[in-house]
């Protein structure tokens, strides 16, 4: 019965609870009608009052947004960011990424990304600490000391020790690993101190020794193993070379490789981290090489590529396209027209002379559309000892047949000079490039002038570089590098003249007694005052001899697609020194506030 009565007061309970939400339902219905729905009914005569504020508060917004998107261009500046694929196109062919081999352009810039040497040079083509952290020289001048930076890694980890500086320079000094570097380090001993110090122990003093030291350092932990009559082929120097260069290994792809002609190799390298100079910040950095100068134009031109050296200039509907940067980046190296003095016509000092006076140098570098310095005698102006009283003359027509007719040449017959019946005539051999060839027809001109009959060989790149090699010529354009440094030894003693010697670079086949006490003398002093001094009569005699005709600085063409953030014009010792801080390149763009 309890249960029963519980039962029917729950019932009534739920019954009034419902009863009480429906009131309760009821009455806000009736709230929100009448103070909310019914006075929509008010909104209607001053909806334009309405809409003209709802559009005031909106064109405010507006307003503000754009004011905002204008500000932020005066208050931000597009500037280069971390990130991006750098891809760089290269003429030429690869063979050895080995710092010790390397020997086409191609070779020396991946060598140059994968290694790095001792000492470097910085933008102004002074040496500057790269793996050493400092290096000093004994009072006698023969003895360098050189301390690494500490925890030097090698790009797979293993520590770089003063071992692998002894294993390197060991390396070169032995016959068999057949190191084009072998005769530059003969008589030096190397030794490690301890694990963080080398000594170099030179036969006698040689001032620009230190600039030996960029040679890049390659790893002992890896090539102790290999055979020194094996190195030059090892699989490590283009399979998966270790340095500790700013770069690293990714990997090498070959396209075409079967057609010479249409020859294209990708090499992709990554950052290392644990370079010296701080982790690059490009993402990866691609050296596309190219058998095909018109492939490689047409791929720069297409944007497929971040940059281009170019040995040739492309059109200028190339270089003036929209977003082409042109970096000339000038040589430290000398446009010369080496004369052959020991045969033939050119083994005449006045005629030398002669031609020397009748050439409008001037008008050739006018002519050549970038901004450079003229040559005028065997060192670069600006650089220590050079010297302008002993620089060539300029063009003098009037001198130059003067000199001649003195000389005995004074028969003219079809505008060409005779001396006993033996015509004035010479062959000038030079590279077949668009810029040799201005040069070569100017100076046939100029010569022309003064009854010389010139005749011209231009080679392409392969036959020039045997004929350079053999000495085969009357005469040959070239550059030759001169650095920073003044020892210009290689280029002009009579030594260097030999058949017999290693590189036989003095092209002209000069021989002066003078000049070579002097270049001796010059470079075994250390106090640049005193260098100054002892180079004095080689200048001298180079002046009164001519054996080569002093033209311009030539440059190295850059072009980029965009700006490269870090990538700065200057002078180069070497067209691989534009990677000078490669480690700072960029190239995303991003607006950054000031």
């Amino acid at each position: 019965m309890q249960t029963r009565l519980l039962k029917l007061r729950l019932r009534r309970r739920l019954r009034g609870s419902q009863q009480q939400v429906e009131d309760i339902g009821s009455q806000a219905e009736a709230h929100i009608d009448k103070h909310l729905f019914r006075r929509f009914e008010h909104l209607y005569p001053v909806r334009r009052f309405i809409i003209g504020w709802v559009g005031l508060v909106l064109l405010l917004i507006i307003a503000v947004v754009a004011q905002d998107i204008t500000l932020s261009g005066y208050y931000q500046d597009l500037k280069t960011v971390p990130g991006g694929i750098y891809s760089e196109g290269l003429f030429g062919t690869f063979t050895n990424a080995n710092p010790i081999y390397a020997s086409t352009d191609a070779d020396s810039t991946v060598s140059k990304l994968l290694f790095a040497g001792l000492l470097k040079s910085d933008d102004h083509g002074k040496l500057v600490s790269s793996l050493a952290k400092s290096y000093s020289v004994d009072s006698r001048g023969t003895t360098y000391t050189l301390h690494l930076k500490p925890n030097l890694k090698w790009q797979d980890g293993q520590p770089l020790t003063s071992k692998d500086v002894v294993f390197t320079f060991h390396t070169i000094q032995n016959p068999d690993a057949q190191s084009p570097l072998f005769s530059s380090w003969q008589g030096i001993t190397i030794t490690a101190l301890d694990n963080q110090t080398v000594e170099f122990k030179l036969p006698g003093i040689l001032a620009s020794f230190p600039y030996s030291l960029a040679t890049g350092i390659i790893p002992e932990h890896i090539l102790a193993s290999v055979p020194l009559s094996d190195l030059r082929s090892s699989n490590f120097n283009t399979d998966k070379p270790v340095g500790a260069g700013p770069f690293m290994w990714d990997g090498l792809q070959v396209t075409n490789g079967n057609d010479l002609q249409n020859k294209q190799i990708q090499i992709a390298l990554k950052p290392f981290s644990g370079y010296e100079g701080g982790k690059p910040k490009l993402d990866k950095f691609i050296v596309e090489v190219f058998a095909n100068t018109n492939q490689l134009v047409t791929s720069f031109a297409n944007k497929e590529l971040t940059a281009m050296e170019a040995v040739t200039p492309p059109s200028k509907s190339v270089t003036n396209k929209a977003g082409v940067v042109s970096h000339n980046l000038l040589l430290r190296a000398a446009n010369m027209v080496f004369f052959k003095t020991s045969s033939g016509v050119l083994a005449d000092s006045s005629v030398r002379q002669a031609l020397v006076d009748g050439s409008n140098t001037a008008q050739i570098i006018n002519q050549l559309g970038y901004p450079t310095h003229q040559v005028n005698e065997p060192l670069l102006r600006g650089q220590l000892a050079y010297s302008a009283a002993y620089a060539q003359h300029s063009m003098d027509l009037k001198a130059a047949n003067q000199l001649l007719d003195s000389d005995g040449w004074t028969t003219i017959k079809g505008g060409t000079r005779y001396k006993a019946n033996q015509p004035l005539t010479f062959s000038l051999t030079a590279a077949n490039t668009p810029e040799n060839q201005m040069v070569v027809s100017e100076l046939k001109k100029d010569w022309q002038k003064i009854g010389v009959r010139l005749n011209t060989r231009m080679l392409a790149p392969a036959d020039f570089q045997t004929s350079l090699s053999y000495h085969d010529y009357d005469s040959v354009l070239t550059a030759i590098s001169v650095g920073i440094d003044p020892d210009v030894f290689v280029y002009w003693d009579s030594s260097q003249a030999d058949i017999r010697s290693n590189n036989r670079l003095n092209l002209s086949e000069y021989k002066n007694a003078t000049a070579d006490t002097s270049l001796e003398s010059g470079r075994t002093r250390l106090d640049p005052q005193i260098r100054i001094i002892k180079y004095k009569p080689f200048l001298q005699a180079w002046q009164q001899d001519n054996p080569a005709l002093g033209l311009y600085q030539p440059r190295l063409l850059y072009l980029t697609n965009g700006i490269v953030g870090g990538l700065s014009d200057h002078a180069l010792t070497s067209s691989t020194d534009r990677f000078s801080n490669v480690q700072n390149w960029e190239i995303n763009e991003a607006r950054v506030s000031r």
